[in-house]
């Protein structure tokens, strides 16, 4: 990776050296602070990532975040999948104030903009009513059946 596309921190002390933050690791600190709000069900990820969960590889933390700097304003995309019931507004605020405290806690970096997203609702899976031992209804569960397979 280009060392000009890493962000230097700037110390008001006097300090051994420059201190660099790739942008990877911004995404990582959003995605980990999105996922931890309640109402957020996961974030939208590329084809890739969703193949190499879906094979047990690592899961990848950043997905769902676009980073952006320009003129050393770094503004934030944030893109959720809700859960059904949430008040999305509320939820999409609180994204919003959380990615911002985070990152100016963890890096002392001020965001410009935090835009969210919200790509979709997810429902709740419901019980499914078939059973699969008896895929058509077909059996009379009355009926009773002897060894033999004859009907007594």
């Amino acid at each position: 990776m280009a060392e000009s596309s890493n962000i230097t921190l700037q110390s008001k002390e006097p300090s051994l050296g420059q201190i660099q933050i790739a942008p990877e690791v911004l995404e990582i600190i959003v995605g980990i602070a999105v996922s931890q709000i309640d109402g957020v069900n996961r974030m939208r990820g590329t084809i890739s990532s969703s193949v190499n969960e879906l094979f047990g590889r690592k899961k990848s933390l950043g997905k769902g975040v676009k980073l952006t700097i320009v003129d050393d304003q770094i503004s934030v995309d944030v893109y959720a999948y809700l859960n059904y019931g949430v008040s999305v507004p509320k939820v999409a605020l609180e994204i919003q104030d959380k990615v911002k405290q985070q990152i100016l806690f963890m890096t002392d970096l001020a965001l410009s903009e935090v835009n969210v997203h919200i790509t979709g609702i997810v429902t709740e899976k419901t019980e499914s009513a078939i059973d699969p031992n008896n895929l058509f209804g077909d059996d009379d569960p009355e009926t009773d059946q002897s060894e033999d397979g004859e009907e007594s």
